[in-house]
């Protein structure tokens, strides 16, 4: 129950829109704001640039910091290269060149600002037709916004890294922001950045004189507030006087990229709200859409929803702090907005309606003969949608959409909502290593309901386990993660669950291990405690870094010498990294096997504990092992910056199959 601004008592009020601040030039009039007004909120837009300039509510003439550039306030926003300019990015901050009002009764507003491709030798944007959409429906403190974007065949090669829409609020206002239950603080001012310490890169600042002194010695750092896709819904910040909420509300993850656990950006200092598309934070270059041979395409990213919220009357009526209240509401209404998915009122021939839309269902079960003669249920297995490709290849994946959902404790699946389109249906079950892929692809056609059954997962498995480290769950959060050095904290993550979020906890490797590396004697140490989270690079001076060298003992007897042991490896991020693996010979050159050099998540300076996950089946033979203590050492041979390494998901060796 909404406790907060009431809808029914305004649904009277039509909603507007107006023209404002025209210039007349000979008999054409050139009109350069537009106002959307349904009584609760008014949104003001520049024309025909599409820039949202204002937001009116609850007595705050803007919630915008009125103090940038119109252009700087709430926009769309874009980063893209050539092929041939390899990392180089140009900026575009998306302005419109046509406005067209494509609704406007009684119940809702929807415009359109449009920006066609130029192809002329003096044009320099990105190689798309863009239409920027804003929707204001009748009593609703907030108004939704869109983007369609499209790539005609035969238009130029393109790299798109990222894009997003972008909120710059009032910063003499908000303070406070909230990202989850357990992150919520009160912020940092831009001002203290500018007067802090730069730290290892542009984005972390030691705070030495910020506004409020509590907040000195503590880091900021953007990334420090990164959230999975799955967990990303609503997000934002409070002004304490009057009481007031903004937030960002993002109902669906099926435009953005990379599946479920594919980490962003959310809000930050500024105080900035973003809703993330496309970027390659976490991920690096693999993620980005590549556009070759003048392949057509087009995508719908959103709707989101801007939602307001405020607290009519006296706070202490109230039995929670007016914060919590807030963010409590902001929920709730991320909750209805989920169940409302899809929408019944974008009018774009591109967003498909309910039902314009498919179902697939069925039921995930694991067949491993080595730990059950029985299938085992897939509990709350990841089981998605997503285009055609090899296994994995979802993560990667942003030009088409995806749809994911959780199966039950009996592995019971239910995928709704899907858009009309070829599908492979991939899936992973926590606890077990690898990835299931269906082998059919699912044609999801308006109206389908395609029921699947029940699919049987057979997991990578050669023989018995001998021993383990670590759990597979695509992640490296069992293991030990340091406490950061005491003059690079924040606050916020002092035991707090998410503690790997925590500044420069690289540099914690060599202050725990100064003499020599990491040594993991099997049946022995606990990987909560003993292994750290992340096998990185030693600092043996200012800018020079060394590679390191792990080492797992483990005992072997009645060795068969003839047979072949298999070691699974899944790594849960690889940052410019190459992994190099021995049995018993540290100095076996070439090494017995390596990665080669992968990954480009940059993980490990995010705070992320995961990027993408890579999977790897080792052969060993068994005349590289001797009876009595053996050595597996893991050596991380890149060593040009603190951020090369790799986080470890899951070790397992096996012994020689029974078969």
């Amino acid at each position: 129950m909404h406790i907060l601004l009431c809808y029914g008592h305004l649904l009277s009020i039509n909603i507007k829109i107006f023209l404002l601040l025209f210039l007349i030039t000979g008999n054409i009039i050139i009109y350069l704001q537009i106002v959307m007004d349904n009584g609760l909120v008014k949104v003001t837009l520049s024309n025909p640039g599409g820039m949202v300039t204002g937001v009116q509510y609850n007595g705050i003439e803007n919630l915008l910091e009125f103090q940038n550039e119109e252009e700087n306030r709430g926009y769309w926003d874009l980063n893209w290269g050539r092929p041939e300019q390899l990392h180089a990015r140009n900026y575009d901050r998306i302005v419109g060149t046509n406005f067209t009002v494509i609704v406007e009764d009684s119940d809702q507003v929807e415009l359109s600002f449009t920006r066609t491709w130029d192809s002329s030798p003096e044009g320099n944007h990105v190689p798309l037709n863009i239409d920027k959409r804003y929707i204001l429906l009748r009593g609703c403190p907030g108004f939704y916004s869109y983007g369609i974007y499209g790539h005609l065949e035969g238009w130029p090669d393109f790299n798109l890294a990222e894009t997003r829409t972008v909120f710059k609020l009032s910063k003499d206002k908000f303070h406070y922001m909230a990202i989850s239950d357990t992150r919520q603080r009160i912020m940092p001012m831009p001002e203290d950045r500018a007067t802090g310490q730069p730290l290892a890169y542009p984005e972390a600042i030691l705070l030495t004189n910020p506004i409020n002194f509590d907040l000195t010695g503590e880091v900021d750092d953007k990334y420090q507030y990164s959230c999975h896709n799955k967990d990303n819904g609503v997000h934002g910040w409070i002004c304490s006087d009057p009481l007031v909420g903004f937030w960002m509300i993002t109902p669906s993850n099926e435009f953005r990229t990379g599946g479920p656990l594919r980490q962003d950006l959310t809000s930050h200092v500024g105080p900035t709200t973003l809703a993330m598309f496309v970027s390659e934070h976490y991920s690096g270059e693999n993620v980005e859409l590549k556009f070759r041979e003048g392949e057509p395409w087009k995508k719908v990213f959103g709707p989101v929803l801007i939602y307001l919220n405020s607290i009519p009357g006296e706070v202490d009526r109230y039995d929670m702090d007016p914060y919590t209240i807030l963010w409590e509401d902001a929920k709730e209404q991320l909750n209805i907005e989920v169940q409302s998915w899809p929408y019944s009122f974008p009018t774009s021939e591109d967003y498909p309606y309910s039902y314009q839309r498919g179902t697939a269902s069925g039921r995930l079960l694991v067949q491993d003969r080595y730990i059950s003669e029985f299938n085992i249920s897939g509990n709350a297995a990841y089981v998605g949608l997503a285009s055609p490709g090899e296994v994995g290849s979802w993560q990667s994946e942003g030009k088409a959409y995806q749809f994911w959902t959780r199966a039950d404790a009996k592995g019971y699946f239910c995928i709704r909502n899907i858009r009309p389109g070829d599908y492979n249906l991939f899936a992973w079950v926590p606890g077990f290593v690898g990835e299931y892929k269906f082998d059919d692809q699912l044609a999801i056609k308006p109206g389908s309901d395609i029921r699947l059954g029940f699919l049987v997962y057979e997991p990578p498995r050669d023989g018995p386990t001998l021993w383990e480290i670590g759990i597979p769950d695509r992640s490296a959060a069992e293991f030990y993660v340091p406490d950061p050095d005491p003059n690079f904290i924040n606050k916020l993550y002092v035991n707090h669950p998410d503690r790997f979020r925590q500044y420069g906890l690289w540099e914690r490797y060599a202050d725990l291990y100064p003499d020599g590396d990491l040594v993991y004697m099997v049946g022995v140490d606990d990987y909560k405690n003993d292994w750290f989270f992340s096998q990185v690079t030693r600092r043996i001076s200012d800018k020079t870094y060394q590679a390191t060298t792990w080492q797992i003992i483990f005992e072997l007897t009645n060795i068969n010498y003839r047979g072949t042991y298999k070691l699974r490896l899944a790594l849960a991020s690889a940052a410019m990294a190459e992994l190099q693996v021995r049995f018993n010979d540290s100095t076996a050159d070439p090494s017995h096997f390596t990665t080669g050099l992968i990954g480009t998540d940059n993980t490990i300076a995010r705070h992320g504990i995961h990027g993408l996950s890579w999977f790897y089946n080792i052969d060993v033979p068994g005349y590289l092992l001797v009876d009595g203590a053996n050595i597996i050492f893991l050596t991380q041979s890149r060593s040009l910056s603190p951020f090369q390494g790799v986080m470890y998901d899951y070790i397992r060796f096996e012994g020689v199959s029974d078969d």
